[in-house]
């Protein structure tokens, strides 16, 4: 059981200047847990325990210095940056302690154009002030993006170059490029569907020692009937000369089920069929927001001819006053990797 208060303050300025301040920390509460998953000298490393990387932290979260207006935003500092669907860059917002960079972004809207250009010099882990090296990452990371939409349909170019200093970390400097597309159609008077496609290509980079070139694709259609979505999906992340495609900077909770066996891809590559049911009990007032969700992933691997397993995942969330109340369940079942895996989470959020 663990505890995290995030509190912090902006002032803004009618010009569009603002300056934004955030800090978190986190306190185990019931500490019985391994808050890391690899070794190292501390007393949260506590192997003999299942691993839940919450470790006990108190940090400088966030703290930017912003300009906006109506066709352009630059922020400088540390900061939030989740692009798109966050598969490449997010937040980790899953964990307590959330990931941040060190960075100078710019986004421009000209035309029918929208721009997007960062340089980030350290990347903010989820792992805390006791995690040694694995801190931060520093590196010279390039995330550039440049979109535009046409009716229901939006088409956006990508291209991230990671480039890590750490000698921990140099097998993920990678070079990627790719095109992601989103549309909502509308099918008939009470239902719309919601379609994404994304292609990529990932490369070695910088100081990486390994010498690969893979493929990244990524298909989604959902149905929406009023509070009913039904949603099917299909994910590759490749593999090429035993290195796979890996998205070090990405929210990857919500990506390939949520028991998290894949946060690190394997060397084979990953295949993930996935389909699920979501529904939205909107005529409940005594629980506002309730809604519940069933998912089942079926994980082979890229080359090699493998089946990893197979994953059941469930959700029940709603509100009360302030509270916003979620549980979850993940079941993975083993075959030809890891064990087999369940976990079960209950969490609580005011928000002041």
């Amino acid at each position: 059981m663990t505890l995290r208060l995030r509190a912090g303050f902006e002032l803004k300025h009618s010009s569009g200047l603002s300056f934004l301040a955030e800090s978190e920390g986190t306190l185990g509460i019931v500490n019985d847990y391994n808050a890391f998953p690899f070794t190292i000298a501390n007393s949260q490393r506590r192997p003999q325990f299942a691993t839940v990387a919450d470790p006990m932290n108190i940090e400088l979260n966030r703290l930017q210095l912003q300009y906006r207006s109506a066709k352009a935003t630059v922020t400088v500092g540390r900061q939030r940056i989740a692009l798109d669907d966050q598969r490449w860059i997010g937040a980790a917002a899953w964990r307590q302690n959330e990931q941040t960079f060190d960075a100078v972004r710019g986004e421009a809207r000209i035309g029918p154009l929208n721009l997007d250009a960062a340089y980030a010099s350290s990347q903010r882990t989820v792992f805390g002030i006791d995690a040694g090296p694995r801190q931060s990452f520093d590196g010279d990371f390039i995330m550039l993006g440049a979109g535009a939409k046409a009716g229901p349909v939006a088409v956006k170019g990508f291209a991230y170059l990671l480039d890590y200093d750490n000698a921990l970390f140099a097998a993920n400097s990678s070079q990627t490029y790719g095109v992601r597309a989103t549309a909502t159609l509308p099918v008939g008077r009470i239902v719309k569907a919601n379609l994404a496609g994304s292609c990529a290509r990932q490369s070695d980079y910088g100081g990486n020692p390994a010498s690969y070139s893979a493929d990244y694709a990524a298909l989604q259609a959902a149905l929406v009937v009023k509070d009913l979505t039904v949603t099917g999906g299909w994910e590759l992340l490749g593999s090429d000369n035993g290195r796979a495609v890996q998205t070090p900077m990405a929210s990857l909770h919500p990506f390939n089920g949520w028991a998290d066996m894949f946060l690190t891809t394997p060397n084979t590559g990953l295949k993930d069929y996935y389909g699920s049911l979501a529904y939205r009990f909107s005529g409940v007032k005594a629980l506002p927001g309730l809604n519940a969700s069933l998912a089942y992933h079926r994980f082979d691997s890229a080359t090699g001819g493998l089946h990893y397993g197979d994953e059941w995942d469930a959700s029940l969330g709603f509100k009360l006053g302030r509270a916003t109340i979620l549980a979850k369940y993940a079941d993975y079942h083993a075959e030809q990797m890891a064990t087999d895996t369940r976990k079960v989470w209950l969490q609580v959020e005011f928000g002041y």
